[in-house]
């Protein structure tokens, strides 16, 4: 069973934080936030006054509490709405 979502609503995938940083720190799990930067998995319709300006697959970065989190078949997903998402990452 897929996900599909309604208007201009996006679910997105959280992409994995990196374990060591640039200059070599290695993170333990408590010191790391959750990553604000995700791959759409589905992309709603749009609304008449909204074209959806996303596909599936774009890499995008979003607001650090966006959106609604929710678990479906073992995985974890973030829906939220187009307006949410800050930025495509190319």
């Amino acid at each position: 069973m897929a996900i599909k979502p309604l208007g201009d609503r996006v679910v997105i995938k959280r992409i994995a934080a990196e374990e060591v940083t640039k200059s070599g720190i290695v993170l333990t799990a408590a010191s790391k936030e959750k990553p604000q930067e995700a791959e759409v998995v589905a992309v709603g319709p749009g609304l008449a006054d909204a074209r959806m300006e996303l596909n599936v697959g774009d890499r995008v970065l979003f607001s650090k509490y966006a959106g609604n989190e929710i678990k479906h078949e073992g995985q974890e997903y973030i829906i939220l709405k187009q307006e949410e998402i800050l930025a495509i990452i190319e």
